[in-house]
């Protein structure tokens, strides 16, 4: 009995998914190891003068067990200080990411359209939840949600704007035929794109 081989299907690019467009769940854990980082670091560096402190108790005692003492006091409190800032740091920049990530790809596929508008309506809709859940009065929390909100649009449109760019760059090679008249993959357009060039 001979084995019956399937032909290679063709790779179709999905209408609804655009190659490049932002993939939610990596960018929520890119954002969360970026806020790990940042939150560690930045309490990392506001413990330095705390260090200080601790130097100067340590010099002015002689016993040896005192300053022992003082100073497994001190690495623990940095350590958890260090810890809690990064946790800290982490869930909330991955918050911001999800969330904004997920609205972004939810306009797209409503509305049907890849553009500018997703990202700024994204980002101008994250900042003013945040800004919102910040804590203060009412009055403070309304003009934290319209900073937010202007703030987001404006830092978002340009972002926007190149994202879409390089989407489309992502996108060339797709819209490519192959010599058999199928849609090739992200690869296989790339090498097809590169043979074109190096005929020239």
């Amino acid at each position: 009995m001979e084995a019956v081989e399937k032909p290679e299907e063709p790779v179709s690019s999905s209408p609804s998914r655009l190659a490049g467009s932002p993939n939610w769940g990596t960018a929520t854990v890119v954002g969360v190891f970026a806020g790990l980082l940042y939150g560690g670091s930045k309490e990392a560096s506001a413990s330095v003068s705390k260090d200080a402190e601790v130097m100067l108790k340590m010099g002015s005692t002689q016993d040896k067990r005192e300053q022992h003492r003082l100073m497994r006091d001190a690495m623990e409190k940095r350590f958890i200080r260090v810890t809690r800032g990064s946790l800290i740091g982490g869930m909330r920049l991955g918050m911001f990411t999800a969330s904004f990530f997920s609205l972004q790809n939810f306009l797209a596929e409503t509305r049907g359209v890849h553009d500018v508008f997703n990202v700024v309506g994204a980002g101008s809709a994250t900042a003013a939840v945040f800004g919102l859940i910040m804590p203060g009065s009412l009055a403070w929390r309304a003009r934290n949600v319209l900073l937010g909100s202007v703030l987001g649009a404006t830092v978002c449109f340009p972002l926007g704007w190149l994202q879409l760019k390089l989407m489309e760059k992502a996108n060339e090679g797709n819209n490519e035929t192959s010599h058999h008249g199928e849609v090739t993959s992200g690869v296989g357009a790339a090498i097809e794109r590169l043979e074109q060039q190096l005929r020239k």
